[in-house]
């Protein structure tokens, strides 16, 4: 049972009082780069709610970026880590190794997609996992160019900036970048010029010819996408983009990345979202949801390419550190005892039903899609020019945070909604939460 009391409550403006003062303090003492996309300061968080200090209660459709896919305060994940806290903090895997580390190892081994032998290695966020997929697959292939899509979003260090599309507010003014980075059409159905039936196949025809005109197949260490995008707007590839994308790494000796970080561990009511189209990723990367909040992300995929790296050449301080292993242990045992994938399957059936008929009423939603818990809504001026509305999502959002709803935007235009609520969330508190988007879509 939560420990919160499952219900929104609005007891003063948002943010109020106390987290005002909060704010002020900390314009003071963190730097301006670090935002916020809602200055409420957090007290209490579980379940579908976030309680800040002023003791409003927040239904919570962020998930504090699909991280706390098992609520903020999970049983299993507090009862694991406080364990391991009382018996040592650190040690470095590097220097004298732990048992999590290796107990985690073997879990992805064997949750992730295929059967082949698996090896992972353990780091602390989603940019490091990736940074190091492409310093594996560089080793295995003795080949340097790197293949990425247009609206995909990787990370915020200097190679995972230049893999990233976006610009505003990731790349601006941070260059210059990693070289050896190459960028191609990712199947956005929504805004494939000839329509959404034809996008797969001519996507995935269009990123080959690039690639192979740009590069050629035998210069390209690695393919790294997304398989639902998230930072890009939630976009699912166009059905037959990703299994084409796949077989021409295949077929070229490319290590072929699937970036799980957003997508990854029950998001999209599969272990994996890659699972939807039967992809056998050689390298997956996972952070985000793995670990219930605590920082830990990992690579994982084919042994023998796991093994390319030399001893010493993977790694990290506090890489794999042995209380946010022991979170993962118990996130994914959350994940496995409360059918977290079915809890998924339910959240989409819900929001995609309350949210099409919103469509019906509003004129400014122009598309609905993902999966599971991965749902969003893209916001247009004209549904025939489909011209991005970034001020209309920016109003909405800012009316739901009012009515205590949190809400986030995303998409390289600005104007999607993305809904990622804690997996464990009650469909009542989800309704809810559906009902407030619907009154501030009627006001904005």
């Amino acid at each position: 049972m939560s420990a919160i009391p499952q219900e929104r409550r609005v007891v003063t403006a948002i943010p109020g009082p106390k987290s005002q003062e909060l704010q002020a303090r900390r314009l003071s003492a963190v730097a301006g780069g670090v935002g916020s996309v809602l200055p409420v300061f957090t007290a209490r968080a579980d379940g579908g709610i976030i309680e800040d200090v002023d003791g409003n209660r927040l239904i919570d459709f962020g998930s504090g970026i699909a991280v706390t896919t098992v609520g903020a305060s999970a049983e299993a994940v507090v009862r694991r880590a406080s364990a391991q806290l009382a018996e040592f903090t650190h040690t470095c895997f590097m220097v004298t190794p732990y048992e999590g580390y290796v107990e985690v190892c073997e879990a992805l081994a064997e949750l992730t997609p295929g059967d082949h032998a698996k090896k992972s290695a353990l780091f602390n966020s989603g940019a490091e996992a990736v940074e190091n997929a492409v310093k594996i697959a560089r080793a295995y292939t003795g080949r340097q160019a790197v293949v990425v899509f247009d609206h995909g979003y990787h990370g915020r260090t200097n190679l995972t900036m230049a893999l990233t599309a976006k610009n505003m507010p990731y790349k601006k003014g941070f260059g210059p970048f990693a070289p050896e980075v190459y960028r191609v059409p990712v199947a956005y159905g929504y805004r494939w010029h000839t329509g959404p039936d034809n996008c797969g196949p001519e996507a995935a025809a269009q990123a080959i010819d690039q690639i192979t005109k740009q590069i050629g197949p035998d210069g390209v260490a690695a393919i790294v996408i997304e398989p639902v995008l998230g930072e890009g707007g939630f976009i699912e590839p166009a059905k037959g983009f990703l299994p084409a994308i796949a077989r021409f790494a295949e077929d070229n000796g490319i290590v072929f990345v699937a970036d799980e970080i957003q997508s990854g561990f029950c998001r999209t009511g599969q272990w994996f979202a890659c699972e939807d189209e039967g992809i056998v990723p050689d390298l997956i990367t996972t952070a985000k949801g793995i670990a219930g909040g605590l920082p830990l992300s990992a690579v994982t995929g084919r042994a023998e390419i796991m093994d390319a790296a030399h001893a010493g050449g993977l790694g990290g301080t506090y890489g794999g550190n042995p209380v946010a292993c022991a979170g993962a242990l118990g996130a994914i045992e959350t994940m496995r005892e409360q059918d977290l994938n079915g809890k998924a399957k339910r959240i989409e059936e819900v929001m995609k039903g309350r949210l099409s008929a919103m469509a019906e009423k509003f004129d400014v939603i122009g598309d609905i899609r993902g999966r599971g818990g991965m749902i969003a809504m893209e916001l247009v001026k004209d549904r025939t020019t489909k011209e991005p509305d970034a001020e209309a999502a920016g109003a909405l959002a800012r009316a739901c945070h009012a009515a205590g709803v949190l809400v986030l935007t995303c998409g390289t235009y600005g104007n999607v909604l993305r809904f990622l609520p804690p997996l464990v969330i009650g469909e009542d508190l989800l309704n809810e939460g559906l009902d407030v988007i619907e009154a501030a879509l009627a006001a904005v």
